[in-house]
């Protein structure tokens, strides 16, 4: 399956559910307490993330999803801690505050890479009043998606509510159960149960064929359109109603710490959901998605250019139009693999034979090829007023789709002098009548142990000779 990542800033998701924070102290262990047997930890750095729904929330907005979260504090330190920390990420918070509860926080103690001790705060009694429906009824006009993210802290007790909410105004609703009561997500979209929670309602499942199976009786008992079910180091099985299953294999190379790796699994699912994908595609990014987040330490996020990167490594994408930080990693990753990048650039306003022949001269010079696209108003700097003929999202599209080309990147400088002294590629590459040291970015490719090559202009081809054509 060829995994693409869609452009998630077009998107918005809502998120309702158990709110919380996580605290991290890290800190060295060398000897025992007197006190107790147990180790002292000296304490030499501190951390406050989002957990929870607040951790989908914040795996959501590091897609670049316009997110709003809905969730119930208490008036505490810790839920001004939490809302400062989710404003620096642009979620948009919703939260109902009361009296008779603390902020969910937990405090984890890690030395070495260990976990030595968790410390919780909470009050996990069911909310009364249906503040958290009202809420979520208030928020959810415009939405792509909404997650319903359920930890079992009393935030959702009106979970069938919100349910029905979202599905009577057509808004897809993706649920992170909790418990064994599966009853109270009926009608849901989907739900996202691990295969431990899975079997602990469906029984349990002694091969492929009968979790499948199961699955399929759950479907039709609870009316859900899907259920895609983690599996650990098996990877996930995504089952839809009217559709073969689909198992898709662990992306995980390295496992440091599973927590929260659920909330990203259902955080990219909704944001390529809410993006037109379809339930096999999301699953299967939020399948690679998984697999990076779960290498590092706590609750945490992966970005579009880490995906991008993945996909790039595994061949299984990560070509086309980039972002400079997304090619940054991916360059980084050819490099790990011994690849040789070249680079151009140019303005390719009508692309024609001769700019065909000259990408795929250059791609010949390495393993990856790099454009670098002056963007619309560079463009009229260099040509007059009258161009681009093209606009240059339609130019990098086309760039992005030849063969030669590996990835396209856009430049409003008068130059790509600073761009290329970004990337410094094995190889810059300029067609034309020009001295190697005349070539914007040259000097930083030289001096970094790079090469420069000056390829010649097919004769008879050029965008000025076209537009006079259809200009007569």
């Amino acid at each position: 399956m060829t995994i693409s990542i869609p452009d998630f800033s077009k998107t918005h998701v809502v998120v309702a559910g158990d709110v919380m924070l996580d605290r991290y102290l890290f800190g060295s262990t060398g000897r025992i307490s007197p006190e107790a047997p147990v180790p002292i930890v000296h304490v030499h750095e501190t951390d406050e993330r989002p957990g929870g729904a607040a951790n989908v929330a914040v795996n959501l907005a590091s897609l670049g999803v316009s997110t709003r979260l809905l969730g119930v504090v208490g008036n505490d330190d810790a839920a001004n801690s939490l809302l400062a920390i989710l404003a620096d990420h642009g979620i948009v918070c919703d939260f109902h505050r009361v009296d008779d509860r603390p902020t969910i926080s937990k405090t984890r103690v890690q030395s070495r890479g260990q976990q030595l001790i968790r410390l919780d705060q909470e009050n996990t009694a069911a909310m009364s009043g249906g503040a958290m429906a009202d809420l979520l009824r208030k928020s959810i006009k415009g939405a792509g998606a909404v997650v319903l993210s359920d930890y079992g802290k009393g935030a959702l007790t009106d979970i069938s509510t919100m349910i029905s909410a979202c599905r009577k105004i057509g808004v897809p609703v993706l649920v992170d159960p909790k418990g064994v009561d599966f009853g109270k997500y009926r009608g849901a979209s989907l739900i996202t149960p691990n295969q431990t929670e899975f079997e602990a309602v469906a029984g349990a499942c002694n091969n492929d064929e009968q979790l499948v199976e199961r699955a399929r009786t759950l479907l039709g008992e609870l009316n859900l359109d899907a259920l895609l079910i983690t599996r650990s180091e098996k990877g996930m099985l995504l089952v839809e109603a009217g559709t073969e299953p689909v198992f898709l294999s662990t992306q995980a190379r390295e496992v440091f710490d599973v927590t929260g790796a659920g909330d990203t699994v259902i955080a990219t699912l909704a944001g390529a959901i809410a993006s037109g994908q379809s339930l096999a595609s999301a699953a299967a990014l939020a399948n690679v998605a998984a697999g990076l987040v779960v290498r590092k330490i706590g609750v945490a996020a992966v970005t579009p250019g880490e995906i991008s990167a993945s996909l790039h490594q595994r061949g299984q994408g990560g070509r086309g139009l980039v972002e400079l930080a997304e090619l940054k990693l991916m360059v980084a990753a050819s490099r790990e693999r011994g690849e040789r990048i070249v680079m151009t650039n140019g303005c390719f306003d009508v692309l024609h034979a001769g700019h065909v022949a000259y990408l795929e001269e250059a791609k010949s010079l390495g393993d990856r090829l790099i454009v670098a696209v002056n963007d619309d108003g560079s463009v009229r700097k260099l040509k007059g007023e009258s161009r681009p003929i093209n606009a240059l999202e339609d130019r990098l599209l086309v760039l992005a789709g030849l063969a030669s080309v590996d990835w396209v990147v856009p430049f409003s400088q008068d130059t790509p002098a600073a761009l290329i002294g970004e990337v410094l590629p094995d190889v810059l590459v300029k067609g034309g009548d020009y001295k190697p040291e005349e070539i914007a970015g040259a000097k930083d490719v030289l001096r970094h142990g790079g090469e420069v090559r000056v390829l010649a202009f097919r004769d008879g081809h050029s965008s000025s000779r076209i537009i006079g054509k259809l200009c007569d």
